[in-house]
């Protein structure tokens, strides 16, 4: 049974629109609205563009489209809600009006989050795990929108207070917290979906012990997990080059994201959807059948 591993199996409920989780690997399509991300920035900076890309990404197979305003790259300069929300309201509404596909926001600003779901936007992505604003899992659970909380080792530090607790156990840990803050909201575990943070602070060996032990991560099952890694330093680092193209990271993310499946991952988030999904495919009709 697929359920015996204890990965989620289900729907993931948000707003109007359902996941259902277990029938196969879902993809999550990235859209950065950004003029500096450390992959894509500047590509997608127009509606235009923004809507020919969204239209790639479902053509591709995308189940979610993640759309950011906001690069997350420690050395780039955080920027206002207002600006925020100047990059990607356009753009949802746009989106929204030619496509039905659930919609992510990607953000930690409450004000952000509340303007994006006000024009039609599904999810909040948010890489503080809800502590990053303490409006937003208000804002969230007035909406009925599904959220997707982060462990991210940049804010909780790098373990120097707990020295010999491993990884995972502080993932557990942060985003047991962040599970209660949702829940205290009054937002359903149905729609709670937790992220392990690849690459928020963390180093290689431990990207490798959180994607290996995904599945601790989805606290036996109760929540589906995603799985953010696309073009990011680990997948750098599985090339075992110095120099790396961005069709071979995509080559490698759409490796890591079969591994990451079998790991336990429900979705992936990934730049290259037409790769991953491929991958997928040929993974998901071994495992779900």
């Amino acid at each position: 049974m697929i359920a015996s591993d204890n990965r989620y199996t289900g729907v993931y409920k948000c707003r109007d629109k359902e996941l259902v989780i277990g029938r196969k690997t879902l993809v999550m399509g990235i859209l950065n609205c950004t003029p500096d991300s450390f992959s894509d920035g500047g590509r997608y900076t127009d509606v235009e563009s923004c809507l020919k890309q969204t239209e790639r990404l479902i053509e591709s197979g995308c189940d979610v489209i993640d759309i950011g305003g906001e690069a997350t790259n420690p050395k780039v300069q955080p920027i206002t809600a207002d600006e925020e929300i100047s990059r990607i309201i356009p753009v949802i509404r746009a989106i929204r009006q030619r496509f039905d596909v659930p919609l992510s926001v990607d953000t930690y600003k409450a004000k952000t989050a509340k303007a994006a779901l006000e024009e039609g936007c599904d999810v909040v992505n948010d890489v503080t795990g809800l502590f990053g604003d303490p409006e937003m899992a208000k804002v969230a659970a007035s909406y009925n929108a599904g959220v997707i909380v982060m462990f991210n080792s940049r804010i909780f530090g790098a373990g120097e207070n707990k020295p010999d607790q491993d990884i995972l156990s502080r993932a557990e840990e942060e985003l047991s917290k962040s599970i209660k803050i949702a829940e205290e909201a009054g937002i359903p575990h149905e729609s709670i979906m937790t992220d392990p943070g690849i690459g928020f602070g963390t180093d290689r060996e431990q990207e490798g012990m959180l994607t290996e032990g995904l599945l601790r991560l989805g606290f036996d099952g109760k929540y589906p997990i995603l799985y953010a890694a696309s073009r990011k330093r680990y997948v750098k680092a599985l090339s075992g080059k110095e120099e790396v193209t961005e069709d071979e990271l995509d080559r490698i993310t759409a490796g890591l994201s079969v591994t990451a499946a079998a790991a336990g991952a429900a979705m992936v988030r990934v730049h290259d959807a037409a790769g991953s999904r491929l991958a997928l495919n040929a993974f998901d009709s071994v495992f779900y059948g």
